[in-house]
């Protein structure tokens, strides 16, 4: 059964799980139930829509990882849509057990899941906090060799 964390709706045959804006010890039981009841609704593909959520930790990855191993048991492919929560989701290696989408719309149509490499190289203007090299103004050139 849904819950009150995870709302399924039908897109065409395939089931779509909508996350919360985050998931943490807090409501990742709530989660992980919601989406081990959508993986047995008998869609042969359910996606999960994180394209709202910003924040995940380690309780709602190993939500996913657990909706993963069911559907895996099912026959049942799992896709995911999230950019605000990807680098955490690479970083833990789910993007090499499920296909990670840049939209909903995309994980829908199952084409073009994003590579790992894409997700793990941090640059400007990812969210990630990272400064490009050469552009730190606190950063000190060597001294020169004399």
């Amino acid at each position: 059964m849904p819950t009150e964390e995870c709302q399924v709706r039908w897109a065409g045959p395939h089931a779509v799980v909508a996350m919360p804006a985050e998931i943490d010890a807090v409501n990742a039981g709530k989660v992980r139930q919601g989406l081990l009841s959508a993986v047995g609704l008998g869609a042969a593909v359910v996606v999960i829509d994180m394209s709202g959520t910003t924040f995940c930790d380690s309780a709602g990855v190993q939500a996913i990882i657990d909706a993963y191993r069911q559907a895996a048991a099912n026959g049942t492919q799992l896709r995911l849509a999230a950019m605000g929560v990807l680098r955490i989701l690479t970083i833990v290696g789910v993007g090499q057990l499920v296909p990670i989408y840049p939209t909903l719309e995309a994980a829908l149509a199952g084409t073009s899941p994003l590579q790992a490499s894409q997700a793990s190289m941090p640059g400007p203007g990812d969210g990630s906090g990272g400064t490009p090299v050469g552009d730190d103004p606190q950063a000190q050139a060597p001294p020169a060799r004399a």
